[in-house]
């Protein structure tokens, strides 16, 4: 009898690997640093969200609830939507709750993507999105935004679109660089693609994350563009609960029922109790309303104690992410620096550098400041040293 064998199973993502967010993440533990590399807070939520999901349980709300989402919840992101970007969505047929937005991300894509299809990406961009087209059979073109201010190059994403095009994916307010897509920039692209039929997959995540005034862009104000959109936001980033993976798609109807045909065989369905909660919680606009005020706060303390560094700030228009240069501290490159601040200074960030695919070297890290002013201003004492 020949011994037991487990039969090689090959790759379909063979460039995949430990992404840079668990490495930075489990050298900051070892060597006791501030971790400032991963997106999220180590603060908690509201306790009244707390208590909704309490009730929820306690109500009964604990069996699958519909696959599109709870009702209740989806008429309430599309009354959002509506009040603060003036188009409306129908709750039934245009609003699909999600586990998360990587899940829904990854799901529009599936429901767009054919083999040989190709998808433009805008480097850096969060590190889902080429292993989603590459799994969708997908081809990936890569369109640089600006180094230095992360602009879009609508040149360059004009050279890009081809016949085989099928989808661009834009991400504002911008992970990793904070920047927040404008009024007229988005009108270029609404323009740029009225003539064709490409997709557009907008993730929006941090859309109540938008500073000095400004106003977050969403696709959903730009007919041209909303028409052929698929909007992605999420609930974990706007309520500081990132670990209930809650988000959700807006989209025309013909592209929701599209979505939900990969939606209902990839995931079904979304936490019952969670999304009654979130549903009872949205009954108050002052919460997502208030949120910037509450990020910039955190974001002017952070960047006041950097100024006394020598690392040279980028601007943070948007999101809860601060890069900077390093140029006139380190002659390393980007991911040898974070390796070096992590063990040497004891605060961990992140290179840009992990947001391209070739490794693209600027000379900028990536710092998260969606944390209690205590953990910044240590991390801030930490830094000081530089």
């Amino acid at each position: 009898m020949t011994a037991p064998r487990t039969p090689e199973p090959g790759t379909k993502l063979p460039a995949v690997g430990t992404t840079i967010f668990t490495v930075m993440s489990a050298l900051a533990t070892e060597h006791g640093a501030v971790n400032l590399g991963q997106g999220f807070p180590d603060f908690g939520c509201d306790p009244k969200l707390l208590d909704a999901v309490t009730a929820a349980m306690a109500a009964g709300h604990n069996q699958y609830p519909p696959m599109t989402g709870v009702p209740l919840l989806r008429e309430r992101i599309a009354a959002k939507i509506e009040a603060l970007y003036g188009r409306h969505y129908d709750a039934g047929s245009e609003i699909t709750v999600t586990a998360g937005a990587t899940q829904a991300i990854i799901t529009a894509i599936l429901a767009l993507v054919r083999p040989g299809d190709e998808v433009i990406v805008l480097e850096p961009c969060y590190d889902s999105y080429v292993p989603n087209i590459e799994l969708a059979g997908g081809v990936v073109v890569r369109v640089p935004l600006v180094p230095g201010s992360f602009r879009p190059d609508f040149g360059r994403i004009a050279a890009a679109l081809s016949p085989r095009t099928r989808a661009v994916l834009i991400n504002t307010p911008h992970n990793p660089s904070g920047t927040v897509w404008t009024a007229e920039e988005m009108r270029q692209l609404e323009e740029l693609l009225a003539p064709t039929d490409v997709f557009v997959i907008s993730d929006e995540v941090y859309e109540h994350m938008v500073y000095d005034g400004a106003l977050h862009q969403s696709v959903a104000r730009f007919p041209g563009l909303a028409a052929r959109s698929l909007i992605v936001s999420s609930f974990g980033k706007t309520y500081h609960v990132t670990g209930w993976k809650v988000g959700y798609v807006a989209a025309p109807a013909v592209l929701t029922a599209e979505f939900r045909k990969v939606h209902q065989f990839n995931v079904f369905t979304v936490n019952t109790p969670m999304q009654h909660a979130l549903a009872h919680y949205m009954a108050d606009a002052a919460p997502y309303v208030d949120l910037p005020a509450f990020y910039q706060r955190k974001r002017d303390l952070f960047a006041e104690g950097l100024a006394r560094t020598r690392l040279r700030l980028l601007p943070s228009e948007g999101s809860y992410f601060q890069c900077v240069d390093i140029s006139a501290v380190s002659d390393l490159s980007e991911a040898d620096f974070c390796q070096w601040l992590t063990r040497e200074i004891g605060v961990a960030a992140i290179p840009l550098s992990a947001f391209y695919g070739d490794g693209f070297d600027q000379r900028v890290v990536r710092f998260c400041y969606a944390k209690r002013d205590e953990t910044l201003r240590d991390a801030l004492t930490r830094l000081a040293k530089l």
